[in-house]
């Protein structure tokens, strides 16, 4: 019986141990989902082109990311998204024991991006007198 029960201990030790909530069932890129008024409006993500309003991108969790929209004839429009900790994470890490938490702390599994859609009016250039 004393074996049985320090076997039993041993495995959830070290499945304790080796996992984590969010490492191990989280995702690691979330969608997010860029339109524009006026569509056919270029996205640009921290500086490179990602395509054309309306798309929708998967990008990774664990990041910042600065997004430009442009259209020839139109101002052009900078959003940020950041992330943020997921807190169901957080509590069923905390359930596991410190272990988990250390493990979704240090690998930014928490995280996830503070929004899910991102929507850019752009407005319309005046015209300069005397330009064409």
């Amino acid at each position: 019986m004393k074996r049985i029960l320090l076997s039993l201990f041993a495995l959830l030790f070290i499945g304790m141990t080796f996992t984590s909530c969010a490492t191990l069932f989280g995702k690691k890129t979330h969608p997010l989902t860029l339109s524009s008024d006026p569509d056919g409006a270029e996205v640009y993500v921290n500086g490179f082109k990602m395509g054309v309003t309306p798309v929708e991108l998967n990008l990774k969790a664990d990041k910042s990311y600065t997004i430009e929209f442009r259209k020839n004839g139109f101002d052009s429009v900078t959003r940020v998204v950041n992330t943020k900790v997921g807190a169901g994470w957080v509590v069923l890490d905390v359930l596991g024991g410190v272990i988990p938490v250390v493990i979704d702390a240090a690998t930014g599994n928490w995280n996830k991006l503070d929004q899910d859609a991102v929507n850019a009016a752009l407005i319309q250039q005046k015209e300069v007198a005397g330009t064409r």
